[in-house]
């Protein structure tokens, strides 16, 4: 199941559908974000709620940082690079689950830990989209080590 429904709501909609996502793959999409005059906040972390809610279901953080419009591109594809979609999971099928349909749509996965770490996509999300509202370009923030000058 895709959780992809307003972060407030996130939670009481997994408690409610718990019983049916028992054994199954849960896939959290959301992005806790709350305008603040310090630019955009994480609310409350969700991954984390929605393992509570439905504690027999498998939560993986995933598909968070993009706009929803990035993911009708077919392969998204910037620069010659296939996207890379970072997750973070705990239970291995559930991670290969979400590895493969990462994989499936033409994008890399990057798995990058377990569920703990989903606070910091969340975070990274708030980051990203906030720079974009301020009308900067996130992906120039993180520009690979191989670009810069080698030392002499």
């Amino acid at each position: 199941m895709l959780v992809a429904v307003p972060a407030g709501a996130a939670v009481a909609v997994t408690a409610a559908l718990a019983g049916h996502l028992a054994g199954g793959t849960v896939v959290d999409c959301t992005n806790p974000l709350q305008p603040t005059g310090d630019g955009l906040m994480v609310t409350a972390p969700v991954a984390h709620r929605l393992a509570g809610a439905a504690p027999a279901a498998h939560v993986v953080k995933a598909f968070n940082l993009c706009h929803e419009s990035i993911w009708t591109l077919r392969p998204p594809v910037y620069e010659d690079r296939p996207l890379v979609v970072p997750f973070c999971g705990d239970d291995p099928g559930a991670v290969a689950t979400v590895r493969d349909l990462i994989a499936s749509i033409g994008c890399t996965p990057a798995h990058c830990g377990g569920l703990a770490r989903a606070t910091y996509l969340e975070a990274t999300a708030a980051l990203a989209i906030g720079m974009w509202f301020a009308g900067a370009e996130p992906r120039w923030a993180f520009p690979a080590p191989a670009a810069a000058p080698a030392e002499a």
